[in-house]
Formats: C-alpha cells, sequence, structure tokens
C-alpha cells in the first residue's frame, strides 16, 4: 500500500536542472556577452563569480527583449510582460525551467537581494517600452532634465550598483548612495559613448536643458549621427555630461573600501575599464561621430592583469 507521505514525495514539483548547472548556463552567457562586467567577474571568489553571472544574464534577456527592433514595440511590451510574469512566478514558487530563474532565486537567497531592487531593474528595462515612447526621427524620445535623466540611469544602472554590492558584501550603509552615483557614472559614460546610434534609432538620450544651454537642437544630434562636423559648442555639451560623470566616479573611489576585502578588486576592474573609456572619449575631444571609441581587449586584459595582483594582495591581508 502507497503511503500519503510516498504520494506527495513524488509529486512534488521540482526544477529539471541543478542549481550548478543553471548557474553554469548563466557563466556561458556573462562569457559571451558581457563585454566589460565579465572581466570583473573573473577576480571575484567564485560563489560571487556565479551570483554576477545570474545577475548579468537576468538583464541580459531584459535588455535583449526591450531591444529587440526586429518586433514592433507592441510585441516586445507583451513579450517582456509575459517573461516578467514567469520571472514573478518562478520567485513565489521556487520552480522553474528555467536556467537563469533558477540561479538567480539562489543568488536572492544567499545574498539576502530584495525582490523591490530586481523589480526596479526590470522597471528600467522596460521604460523604452512604455505606450506613447514610440520614437520617430522627427521625434525623438528625450528627457527633459537632467535630472530626469538621472533618473533613468538610476534606474538602468544604480539599481544594478545596488544588487552588485549586495553580492560584495558591506556593513556601511553610506555605500548605498556611492554605489548609486557610481552607477550614474557608468551610464553617462555609456550615454556619451552611445550618442551616434541611439540618435540613429531616435533615442537621444542627451537632456533638453542641456541642450538649450549649449545652444544645440535635436536636428543638430541627428546630423552629428550622420556625418556634420562636430562643433566647439557641440564638444561643449559633451564635455558637461563628462565633467557630471568625472564627479560621480569620485563617489566609486569612496565605495572601495566600504565592501568587503575580497570583492574590491573585482569593484576596481569595473571602475578602471569604465573610466578608461571615459578618457579614451576626452582624449578624442567628444568625437563619438566619427568612430565608436572603445577600451581594446588588451587594455581591458591589462586592467584584469591589475585586478588579479589586487586580489592575490587582499587574499594575503585577509
Amino acid at each position: 500500500m502507497t503511503s500519503l507521505n510516498t504520494i506527495t514525495a513524488n509529486t512534488t514539483p521540482r526544477n529539471p536542472l541543478t542549481v550548478a548547472e543553471a548557474y553554469a548556463v548563466c557563466s556561458g552567457i556573462a562569457q559571451r556577452e558581457a563585454k566589460n562586467f565579465y572581466y570583473a567577474f573573473r577576480v571575484l571568489p567564485p560563489a560571487k563569480r556565479n551570483a554576477m553571472c545570474a545577475v548579468y544574464a537576468f538583464m541580459r534577456r531584459a535588455d535583449d527583449i526591450a531591444d529587440d527592433e526586429s518586433l514592433p514595440l507592441s510585441e516586445r511590451r507583451l513579450v517582456m510582460s509575459r517573461w516578467v510574469a514567469d520571472w514573478r512566478a518562478a520567485r513565489s514558487s521556487g520552480v522553474t525551467a528555467n536556467p537563469v530563474f533558477l540561479a538567480l532565486n539562489d543568488t536572492q537567497r544567499r545574498f539576502s537581494i530584495p525582490d523591490t531592487l530586481l523589480e526596479e531593474l526590470v522597471q528600467g528595462t522596460t521604460m523604452d517600452l512604455e505606450p506613447g515612447l514610440e520614437p520617430t526621427f522627427e521625434h525623438p524620445q528625450t528627457y527633459d532634465t537632467f535630472d530626469d535623466l538621472y533618473r533613468y540611469c538610476y534606474l538602468v544602472a544604480s539599481v544594478v550598483g545596488l544588487v552588485c554590492i549586495k553580492i560584495f558584501g558591506y556593513t556601511d550603509p553610506r555605500a548605498e548612495k556611492l554605489a548609486e552615483e557610481t552607477g550614474v557614472a557608468f551610464q553617462l559614460t555609456n550615454i556619451l559613448r552611445d550618442v551616434k546610434e541611439d540618435a540613429e534609432r531616435s533615442r537621444i538620450y542627451l537632456p533638453l536643458d542641456l541642450l538649450h544651454q549649449h545652444n544645440v537642437s535635436l536636428d543638430r544630434i541627428s546630423a552629428l549621427a550622420s556625418g556634420s562636423p562636430i562643433q566647439p559648442n557641440e564638444r561643449a555639451l559633451l564635455q558637461n555630461i563628462s565633467s557630471r560623470a568625472e564627479q560621480y566616479y569620485a563617489s566609486a573611489d569612496r565605495l572601495l573600501p566600504l565592501i568587503d576585502r575580497d570583492s574590491r578588486a573585482a569593484l576596481w576592474v569595473l571602475v578602471a575599464i569604465y573610466h578608461r573609456l571615459l578618457l579614451k572619449i576626452t582624449a578624442a575631444e567628444y568625437d563619438v561621430f566619427s568612430r565608436r571609441v572603445r577600451v581594446s581587449t588588451p587594455g581591458k586584459l591589462a586592467i584584469l592583469a591589475q585586478g588579479a595582483i589586487k586580489t592575490l594582495g587582499n587574499r594575503a591581508a585577509s
């Protein structure tokens, strides 16, 4: 005779993958897709490296859905809503066939990452999919003020920073504001690098108040993206954004000693790569239109080597 306990045990839903297998999938995604982040992941202890790969894989999928220009915005919204619903169901039940959701569930549990942060991360990813924001050449997507742009940067980058420091480890609450501002520094750097590509997609992330301040029209940004030579006032506009980013990179320097010793090298690598990119944009005199500014792979590997040395030093000091 079969007992009730046996029936219950045999019919309890189970995840088709182990957590270790799920993390391996996320690691593969990060290794293929994370152009800057993966260099930092390499100098983390294994558990923290796995957690960062899970968070990255989650972000990557959300970004891929939001940026899939083969689909109209209405369909992207539908795909995104279904994906978010599946993730929330996986989070509440703990049962999922999605390896990214399974690894992320484990990461949340291990590192006490609150649901609110991940919900904000999704909110940032879906901002560009909101109804009424379909950009066109005549009516590009814009932000009225730098404060509005800061809010966008918070949702798409600072929230990632707040998740990362949960994984890195910290006890001083000052770390949270510093991580927020470090994320803004990273996103402003991305915005400067991608002005041309974003304008071609009818998205202009340079806020209207600064455009007006420097006497630069939206049409001029589109013209620059189409090959028009950059003018002094347009360089000054981009320098304004760069100067703000530099101020926020100072927060990264103050954040570094507040996180756990075994994670400092990873944060240092991330900051070094992004800051190097900003310095290269400055060295190009803000001409991000005639060619794409980037940090070369050898340059990133050199930074990674320095990070590895810092890792050994931190372990010796522990």
